[in-house]
């Protein structure tokens, strides 16, 4: 059963915090070889490239040391890509959600920290619905207020209820071709928006396109990242788009990956696309700005369809000013402030 009281304004920084927290308070019950090992393995799994047709995530130590490991940067992406959104619809508000794949939440707590809704997360994986349920419960109001967590085999056989806002994330390249193009077939049937996220390398971009042509072949708009919903002017093989988040890296990825950095950068690919007007934004960075002695050069996905460059001197004043401050990903000009 869900509960049906009013979610409180959401706060994406006391929702960070709070899945920071339960996160934590996880891993301090598993033996730190044990999760070390198990996040190893799931690495391995993750990178092969045969689809699985049975769920990755077996029993609780893989499902937790899968949420201490990718939870947070699951969640920064996906919240990137939520917030582009927002940008390009800033008038509309989703009252329901599906996380396809959802497994244990990362998506459904970026969502609980935009906006109020009432979300489903449905996966095939037992074990990861249940600690996201413990998750989210321990989080109160933080987390994904009152959500369900459903079993479902993420297959073509998918169907979903209508809902306003569908997100899959991290979950295509579990699934086999014919599957993913009939689960992105069934998110443009059933959402007003579907948001798409996977890993920021070239085969994730690949899927991410492919996911694209669906959605756009579907009647879908593109509201981000690319400023149309043109044919992507990147040549297959040449180039792939991608972006990165800022990620505060926990205990257990310094134990596994043998560093010492308090964060790392989550390289991802992703596209968002609606069923109602939006105001794309005019052009996109898709590089880091590169910042010279009075220049910035920033690389641009513009309306046309194009790639192009432009650069923006000191002489323009307050655009320069605007330029430095620009990062990897923003929309290009910045909007006007109200």
């Amino acid at each position: 059963m869900s509960d049906t009281r009013p979610r409180p304004v959401p706060d994406p920084h006391l929702t960070a915090d709070a899945l920071r927290r339960g996160l934590a308070g996880l891993v301090e019950g598993l033996p730190p070889n044990r999760a070390a090992q198990a996040v190893e393995r799931l690495i391995a799994n993750y990178r092969g490239e045969t689809p699985t047709n049975a769920p990755v995530l077996r029993d609780r130590a893989d499902v937790v040391a899968y949420a201490a490991y990718r939870m947070p940067a699951t969640f920064e992406a996906v919240r990137s890509a939520l917030r582009a959104l927002r940008a390009a619809a800033p008038g509309w508000t989703p009252a329901t959600h599906t996380d396809i794949g959802g497994g244990t939440g990362a998506a459904s707590w970026a969502v609980a920290g935009e906006w109020r809704t009432t979300t489903t997360v449905l996966d095939w994986a037992e074990p990861a619905l249940a600690l996201g349920r413990e998750l989210a419960e321990s989080a109160g109001d933080a987390g994904p207020f009152g959500a369900r967590w459903e079993r479902a085999r993420i297959s073509g056989a998918l169907r979903i209820d209508a809902t306003d806002l569908v997100t899959v994330s991290y979950v295509l390249k579990e699934l086999t071709g014919a599957d993913r193009t009939a689960v992105v077939a069934e998110a443009a049937r059933a959402a007003s928006a579907v948001v798409v996220v996977e890993p920021g390398t070239p085969d994730g971009y690949e899927r991410i396109i492919a996911a694209r042509d669906l959605l756009v072949a579907a009647g879908m708009t593109i509201a981000a990242p690319c400023p149309h919903s043109g044919p992507c002017p990147i040549a297959p093989g040449t180039d792939w788009c991608h972006f990165s988040a800022r990620v505060a890296r926990s205990s257990l990825h310094r134990q596994v990956k043998g560093g010492s950095l308090g964060h790392e950068d989550e390289k991802f690919s992703y596209v968002v696309a609606t069923r109602f007007p939006v105001a794309a934004a005019p052009a996109r960075i898709t590089r880091r700005p590169q910042i010279r002695k009075g220049l910035v050069l920033l690389d641009l996905c513009e309306g046309a369809g194009d790639l192009g460059r432009v650069n923006v001197t000191k002489r323009q004043g307050a655009l320069y000013k605007e330029a430095r401050d620009a990062v990897w990903g923003d929309a290009w000009p910045p909007p006007e402030e109200d």
